[in-house]
Protein backbone atom coordinates (compact mmCIF):
# COMPACT_ATOMS: atom_id res chain seq x y z
CA UNK A 1 0.00 0.00 0.00
CA UNK A 2 1.24 3.45 -0.82
CA UNK A 3 -0.24 6.53 0.79
CA UNK A 4 0.75 10.16 1.01
CA UNK A 5 -0.43 10.28 4.61
CA UNK A 6 0.03 13.16 7.01
CA UNK A 7 2.78 14.13 9.39
CA UNK A 8 2.04 15.08 12.97
CA UNK A 9 3.66 18.38 13.91
CA UNK A 10 5.32 18.83 10.53
CA UNK A 11 5.11 22.61 10.53
CA UNK A 12 8.23 23.87 12.26
CA UNK A 13 10.76 22.70 14.84
CA UNK A 14 11.21 23.01 18.57
CA UNK A 15 13.21 25.68 20.33
CA UNK A 16 15.55 25.57 23.29
CA UNK A 17 15.22 27.62 26.45
CA UNK A 18 17.51 30.26 24.95
CA UNK A 19 15.26 30.57 21.90
CA UNK A 20 17.61 28.90 19.41
CA UNK A 21 15.81 26.50 17.06
CA UNK A 22 16.61 22.80 17.01
CA UNK A 23 18.36 22.21 13.71
CA UNK A 24 17.61 19.43 11.24
CA UNK A 25 21.04 17.98 12.02
CA UNK A 26 20.15 17.75 15.70
CA UNK A 27 16.97 15.84 14.91
CA UNK A 28 19.14 13.49 12.87
CA UNK A 29 21.43 13.04 15.88
CA UNK A 30 18.41 12.10 18.00
CA UNK A 31 17.28 9.64 15.31
CA UNK A 32 20.70 8.00 15.30
CA UNK A 33 21.06 7.97 19.09
CA UNK A 34 17.72 6.21 19.49
CA UNK A 35 19.05 3.32 17.39
CA UNK A 36 21.10 2.29 20.45
CA UNK A 37 18.33 2.87 22.99
CA UNK A 38 18.07 -0.16 25.27
CA UNK A 39 20.91 -2.04 23.56
CA UNK A 40 22.72 -2.71 26.83
CA UNK A 41 26.41 -3.65 26.89
CA UNK A 42 27.15 -3.91 23.17
CA UNK A 43 29.74 -2.25 20.98
CA UNK A 44 28.33 0.78 19.18
CA UNK A 45 30.04 1.19 15.81
CA UNK A 46 28.95 4.41 14.09
CA UNK A 47 30.35 4.77 10.57
CA UNK A 48 29.91 7.01 7.58
CA UNK A 49 29.77 10.47 9.10
CA UNK A 50 29.87 12.71 12.14
CA UNK A 51 26.17 12.50 13.00
CA UNK A 52 26.13 8.74 13.80
CA UNK A 53 29.22 9.25 16.00
CA UNK A 54 27.53 12.12 17.82
CA UNK A 55 24.41 10.00 18.22
CA UNK A 56 26.31 7.05 19.72
CA UNK A 57 28.08 9.30 22.20
CA UNK A 58 24.83 11.01 23.13
CA UNK A 59 23.25 7.60 23.78
CA UNK A 60 26.21 6.61 25.99
CA UNK A 61 25.92 9.82 28.03
CA UNK A 62 22.16 9.55 28.52
CA UNK A 63 19.86 6.55 28.13
CA UNK A 64 22.38 3.81 27.22
CA UNK A 65 25.27 4.16 29.67
CA UNK A 66 26.45 0.56 29.16
CA UNK A 67 27.34 1.09 25.49
CA UNK A 68 30.94 0.37 24.52
CA UNK A 69 32.70 2.95 22.35
CA UNK A 70 36.04 2.62 20.58
CA UNK A 71 38.64 5.10 19.48
CA UNK A 72 38.31 3.71 15.94
CA UNK A 73 41.47 1.65 16.26
CA UNK A 74 42.06 -0.86 19.08
CA UNK A 75 40.98 0.74 22.35
CA UNK A 76 37.70 0.92 24.27
CA UNK A 77 37.11 4.44 25.51
CA UNK A 78 36.29 4.96 29.17
CA UNK A 79 35.33 8.58 28.56
CA UNK A 80 33.20 10.29 25.91
CA UNK A 81 35.36 12.91 24.23
CA UNK A 82 34.13 15.42 21.68
CA UNK A 83 34.01 14.13 18.13
CA UNK A 84 37.46 14.60 16.61
CA UNK A 85 39.21 14.76 20.00
CA UNK A 86 41.33 11.96 21.48
CA UNK A 87 40.14 9.81 24.37
CA UNK A 88 41.94 10.34 27.67
CA UNK A 89 40.58 7.28 29.50
CA UNK A 90 41.06 3.71 28.23
CA UNK A 91 38.91 0.96 29.70
CA UNK A 92 39.99 -1.95 27.53
CA UNK A 93 41.89 -3.31 24.56
CA UNK A 94 39.95 -4.32 21.48
CA UNK A 95 42.27 -5.86 18.89
CA UNK A 96 40.94 -6.89 15.50
CA UNK A 97 40.44 -10.52 16.49
CA UNK A 98 38.36 -9.60 19.54
CA UNK A 99 36.38 -7.12 17.45
CA UNK A 100 35.45 -9.90 15.00
CA UNK A 101 34.34 -12.08 17.91
CA UNK A 102 31.90 -9.35 18.96
CA UNK A 103 30.60 -9.10 15.39
CA UNK A 104 30.07 -12.85 15.04
CA UNK A 105 28.33 -13.11 18.42
CA UNK A 106 25.89 -10.29 17.82
CA UNK A 107 27.45 -8.10 20.52
CA UNK A 108 27.75 -5.11 18.22
CA UNK A 109 25.27 -2.69 16.64
CA UNK A 110 26.80 -0.96 13.64
CA UNK A 111 25.41 2.04 11.79
CA UNK A 112 26.75 2.07 8.24
CA UNK A 113 26.39 4.39 5.29
CA UNK A 114 24.73 3.39 2.02
CA UNK A 115 25.38 4.49 -1.54
CA UNK A 116 22.18 2.64 -2.50
CA UNK A 117 19.43 1.12 -0.39
CA UNK A 118 16.30 -0.67 -1.61
CA UNK A 119 12.86 -1.22 -0.10
CA UNK A 120 13.89 -4.40 1.76
CA UNK A 121 17.13 -3.00 3.15
CA UNK A 122 19.65 -4.39 0.66
CA UNK A 123 22.61 -2.03 0.71
CA UNK A 124 25.28 -1.21 -1.87
CA UNK A 125 28.63 0.44 -1.13
CA UNK A 126 30.63 -1.30 -3.87
CA UNK A 127 29.89 0.09 -7.33
CA UNK A 128 27.35 1.97 -9.42
CA UNK A 129 26.33 0.27 -12.65
CA UNK A 130 26.93 -3.25 -13.92
CA UNK A 131 29.61 -5.14 -12.03
CA UNK A 132 31.44 -6.13 -15.24
CA UNK A 133 31.76 -2.48 -16.27
CA UNK A 134 30.74 -0.15 -13.42
CA UNK A 135 30.22 3.53 -14.01
CA UNK A 136 31.73 4.25 -10.60
CA UNK A 137 33.85 2.21 -8.21
CA UNK A 138 33.07 2.77 -4.51
CA UNK A 139 34.41 1.35 -1.24
CA UNK A 140 33.86 -2.30 -2.01
CA UNK A 141 31.80 -4.86 -0.12
CA UNK A 142 33.98 -4.52 3.00
CA UNK A 143 32.37 -6.22 6.04
CA UNK A 144 28.76 -5.50 5.09
CA UNK A 145 27.61 -9.13 4.58
CA UNK A 146 29.06 -10.25 7.92
CA UNK A 147 27.62 -7.20 9.67
CA UNK A 148 24.10 -7.70 8.40
CA UNK A 149 23.97 -11.45 9.03
CA UNK A 150 25.53 -11.45 12.49
CA UNK A 151 24.62 -8.27 14.35
CA UNK A 152 22.07 -5.44 14.18
CA UNK A 153 22.88 -3.07 11.32
CA UNK A 154 21.29 0.35 10.92
CA UNK A 155 21.99 2.89 8.18
CA UNK A 156 22.65 6.62 7.98
CA UNK A 157 21.94 8.57 4.77
CA UNK A 158 22.71 12.31 5.00
CA UNK A 159 20.90 13.22 1.77
CA UNK A 160 17.65 11.39 1.07
CA UNK A 161 17.19 11.08 -2.70
CA UNK A 162 16.06 8.62 -5.40
CA UNK A 163 19.73 8.07 -6.25
CA UNK A 164 20.24 6.44 -2.85
CA UNK A 165 16.81 4.90 -2.22
CA UNK A 166 16.50 2.80 -5.35
CA UNK A 167 14.18 0.09 -6.64
CA UNK A 168 17.08 -2.34 -6.99
CA UNK A 169 20.66 -1.95 -5.79
CA UNK A 170 23.37 -2.45 -8.42
CA UNK A 171 25.22 -4.84 -6.10
CA UNK A 172 24.18 -6.36 -2.78
CA UNK A 173 26.71 -5.70 -0.03
CA UNK A 174 24.53 -5.49 3.07
CA UNK A 175 21.83 -8.18 3.06
CA UNK A 176 18.17 -7.09 3.17
CA UNK A 177 15.16 -8.86 4.62
CA UNK A 178 14.06 -10.46 1.34
CA UNK A 179 17.43 -12.03 0.55
CA UNK A 180 17.97 -13.18 4.13
CA UNK A 181 14.58 -14.92 4.05
CA UNK A 182 15.45 -16.74 0.82
CA UNK A 183 18.78 -17.88 2.29
CA UNK A 184 16.99 -19.50 5.23
CA UNK A 185 17.44 -19.85 9.00
CA UNK A 186 21.22 -19.57 8.93
CA UNK A 187 20.85 -16.06 7.48
CA UNK A 188 17.80 -14.88 9.42
CA UNK A 189 18.82 -16.02 12.90
CA UNK A 190 20.66 -12.80 13.80
CA UNK A 191 19.67 -10.60 10.84
CA UNK A 192 18.05 -7.32 11.90
CA UNK A 193 17.91 -3.79 10.46
CA UNK A 194 16.54 -1.68 13.33
CA UNK A 195 16.36 1.62 11.48
CA UNK A 196 17.44 3.85 8.64
CA UNK A 197 18.01 7.51 9.48
CA UNK A 198 18.14 10.20 6.80
CA UNK A 199 17.95 13.98 6.72
CA UNK A 200 14.19 13.61 6.19
CA UNK A 201 13.23 11.08 8.85
CA UNK A 202 13.61 7.72 10.55
CA UNK A 203 12.52 4.53 8.79
CA UNK A 204 12.05 0.90 9.76
CA UNK A 205 10.92 -2.39 8.19
CA UNK A 206 8.05 -3.25 10.53
CA UNK A 207 5.62 -4.12 7.73
CA UNK A 208 4.14 -7.51 6.73
CA UNK A 209 6.48 -7.84 3.74
CA UNK A 210 9.45 -6.25 5.54
CA UNK A 211 9.52 -3.23 3.25
CA UNK A 212 10.70 0.18 4.39
CA UNK A 213 8.27 2.62 5.96
CA UNK A 214 8.64 5.96 7.77
CA UNK A 215 8.64 5.55 11.55
CA UNK A 216 8.94 9.30 12.09
CA UNK A 217 9.58 12.37 9.97
CA UNK A 218 11.67 15.32 11.08
CA UNK A 219 9.73 18.52 11.78
CA UNK A 220 9.06 20.46 8.59
CA UNK A 221 9.12 17.31 6.42
CA UNK A 222 5.95 16.00 4.79
CA UNK A 223 5.06 12.51 3.65
CA UNK A 224 4.73 13.76 0.07
CA UNK A 225 8.27 15.15 0.22
CA UNK A 226 9.65 11.80 1.40
CA UNK A 227 7.69 9.87 -1.24
CA UNK A 228 9.05 12.05 -4.05
CA UNK A 229 12.62 11.64 -2.75
CA UNK A 230 12.38 7.84 -2.69
CA UNK A 231 12.89 5.69 -5.79
CA UNK A 232 10.37 3.03 -4.78
CA UNK A 233 6.81 3.14 -3.38
CA UNK A 234 6.90 3.61 0.38
CA UNK A 235 4.36 2.14 2.75
CA UNK A 236 3.25 5.28 4.57
CA UNK A 237 0.80 5.09 7.48
CA UNK A 238 -2.10 7.53 7.61
CA UNK A 239 -0.47 9.24 10.57
CA UNK A 240 3.32 9.50 10.79
CA UNK A 241 4.71 10.89 14.05
CA UNK A 242 7.47 13.41 14.01
CA UNK A 243 10.95 12.70 15.34
CA UNK A 244 10.98 13.47 19.04
CA UNK A 245 12.30 16.71 20.42
CA UNK A 246 15.72 16.59 22.09
CA UNK A 247 15.64 17.44 25.77
CA UNK A 248 17.45 20.58 26.99
CA UNK A 249 20.15 18.35 28.50
CA UNK A 250 20.60 16.43 25.24
CA UNK A 251 20.98 19.70 23.34
CA UNK A 252 23.55 20.92 25.84
CA UNK A 253 25.53 17.71 25.44
CA UNK A 254 25.35 17.86 21.63
CA UNK A 255 26.32 21.52 21.37
CA UNK A 256 28.78 21.96 24.23
CA UNK A 257 30.27 18.52 24.98
CA UNK A 258 30.08 16.15 22.01
CA UNK A 259 30.15 18.46 18.98
CA UNK A 260 31.24 21.97 20.01
CA UNK A 261 32.76 22.53 16.55
CA UNK A 262 29.40 22.04 14.84
CA UNK A 263 30.44 19.16 12.57
CA UNK A 264 26.80 18.03 12.46
CA UNK A 265 25.75 21.16 10.58
CA UNK A 266 28.35 20.54 7.88
CA UNK A 267 26.81 17.13 7.24
CA UNK A 268 23.17 18.27 7.30
CA UNK A 269 23.00 22.00 6.79
CA UNK A 270 20.41 24.07 8.65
Amino acid sequence: MTSTGTTAGAAGSGRTADGLPVTRAEYCVIGCAEAWHGNGEVLASPMGGAIPAIGARLARLTFSPDLLLTDGEALLMGDVPAVGSPSEVTEGWLPYRRHLELVASGKRHVMMGASQLDRHGNQNISCIGDWSRPARQLLGVRGAPVNTLNNPTSYWVPKHSPRVFVEKVDMVCGVGYDRAAVAGPSATRFHRIPRVVSDLGVFDFETPDRSMRPASLHPGVTADQVASATGFPLTIPDEVPRTREPTPEELRLIREVIDPRGLRDREVRP
